[in-house]
């Protein structure tokens, strides 16, 4: 691979805040950088920005002063297009319009040297679409920065149906030379982190629309039991309700209404409401310096049971025997059956399986967990037929381990084990289809959207059937396809050695 040389001209077409962050990425990487938008003023005003943070960057000592100053004195405005003509590297980041993209880069394809590459900071728009009616395709590939880039490490280097793979390649290094984390992605819909995300955002909504829990409920305890930094009714309100939905529909079209991405129709009306987040004043949740917050739902003390039995192989669950012995609770296991957890009451607590309380007699369900001893919240889910003193037993008995719990509604799947599932569903199948590798989408949404795991690495730790089983139980439960296990997910298992001899079907 060969990175661009430090020598060489960046440009960056488009002068707002995504422009800018980029102009000063390929700046203090020790570029000359010539900043250019169809409003002069703005590129002038974008360039002195950029100088400003550097300044400040000097000032704070995070840059020597004599690097400082050289920084300052490599970019610049430029007038017009024809500026442009000796850079090496055109990265675009102008109004997320096609036919806009398509005229500019037209433009710049009569000014630019042979061997320049073009690029485009697009985070919705086909890469492929964008370069048909180029001379030159082949030189033109996506640089999906994150906002704000010079902060965020990752960029999807994306290549379209026509890219040649040396300009991918060189890209690839360029941005890696930057001190950025480049991944390798397809010209697929949303990419690798816009396209793998969905069910972050889906899952919970659609937890909230069959009345399982609240907004405040459900966040809590992704972030507290599932490990995600912020829950998505919070992290949507901060994005912008109409922005994060456009982004899904975007992606639902693109794949053609595939029930795998339907949008929600509770964020549909809270965007029709005009309450948009943040930016608005109000979302899912009250801002502005009289709001008050709501809270999550956290069950009342109970007492914890003096003995349980462990029944069966608990899986992801199984340190909680462990913990539960630290906490003075008697522990018995047994090998057959299960799995489940058997209270003294006779009532069992299960892992979330895709599969609700109410179709058995006496049974709570505990949410997944990221790391039951490192958690401070679990969900757990009855029924109305679950009696009242199991449901006590099992809230007492994560009481006992120093867990806030929270009771949900009977939803198949819970809330963390569910948006996991998928998760770890819409990878295998990205993966299976040359959208991107494992590694490169287990890198992206660390780092892209801040995962305490990759998808991938979710599906090694759970074991290669937790998911396929889950969401072929909620696929039973909630029929429409849009739980329907993956071909991909589905070849897992077997890859992993569960073949059957040949011949032998039953």
């Amino acid at each position: 691979m060969t990175a661009i040389e430090r020598s060489r001209t960046v440009a960056v077409v488009g002068a707002g805040t995504m422009g800018q962050g980029i102009a000063q990425v390929a700046l203090l990487a020790g570029h000359r950088v010539l900043l250019y938008d169809i409003n002069a003023s703005l590129a002038a005003d974008g360039a002195g920005i950029v100088q400003d943070r550097v300044e400040r960057m000097a000032a704070k000592g995070r840059l020597g002063q004599a690097e400082s100053e050289d920084a300052i004195a490599r970019i610049a405005p430029a007038v017009s297009l024809t500026d442009l003509a000796d850079a090496a590297l055109v990265v675009e980041a102008v109004v997320e319009d096609a036919g806009v993209k398509r005229a500019l880069f037209r433009a710049l394809e009569e000014v630019v040297a042979p061997d320049a590459l073009l690029a485009t900071n697009t985070s919705s728009l086909s890469v492929t679409e964008l370069a048909a009616g180029l001379a030159h395709p082949g030189r033109f590939l996506g640089l999906h920065f994150f906002n704000p880039a010079p902060l965020l490490p990752l960029v999807e280097v994306v290549t379209g149906f026509a890219t040649d793979p040396a300009a991918a390649e060189s890209a690839y290094a360029t941005v890696l030379g930057w001190g950025k984390t480049p991944v390798r992605c397809a010209d697929t819909p949303g990419f690798i982190v816009n396209r793998i995300a969905r069910p972050f955002y889906a899952e919970a909504f659609a937890v909230y629309e069959e009345r399982g829990a609240d907004p405040a409920t459900i966040d809590a305890v992704l972030r507290e039991s599932g490990g995600f930094k912020m829950g998505p009714f919070a992290l949507t309100d901060l994005i912008g309700q109409d922005v994060n939905e456009a982004v899904t529909r975007s992606v639902w079209e693109s794949f053609f209404r595939s029930p795998k991405f339907t949008p929600s129709l509770a964020q549909r009306r809270l965007v029709q409401s005009g309450r948009l987040g943040r930016k608005s004043g109000h979302g899912w949740f009250p801002y502005g310096p009289d709001a008050v917050l709501p809270q999550p739902h956290t069950a009342g003390p109970e007492d914890a049971p003096e003995k349980v039995t462990v029944v069966g192989d608990l899986g992801p669950a199984a340190e909680l025997a462990d913990l539960l012995e630290e906490a003075g609770i008697a522990v018995t296991a047994t090998e057959h059956g299960g799995p489940y957890i058997q209270l003294p009451g006779e009532g069992q607590l299960v892992l979330a399986d895709g599969k609700t309380s109410v179709e058995f007699a006496d049974v709570v369900y505990f949410d997944l967990a990221l790391d039951y001893r490192g958690c401070t919240r679990v969900a757990l889910s009855a029924s109305a037929d679950t009696s009242e003193r199991t449901l006590a037993e099992a809230v007492g008995l994560f009481q006992k381990l120093g867990k806030k719990v929270s009771v949900i509604g009977d939803v198949p799947g819970m809330i963390v084990a569910r948006t996991v599932a998928m998760l770890i569903d819409l990878t295998a199948d990205a993966v299976a289809r040359g959208a991107a590798s494992a590694e490169d989408v287990d890198t992206a949404m660390r780092l892209g959207v801040n995962y305490p795991l990759g998808p991938a690495e979710w599906h090694d730790r759970l074991g290669r059937d937790w998911a396929y089983d889950l969401l072929h139980h909620l696929d039973e439960r909630c029929p429409g396809g849009r739980y329907a296990p993956s071909l991909a997910l589905f070849k897992l298992g077997y890859a992993a050695g569960d073949e059957d001899e040949a011949g032998d079907t039953e």
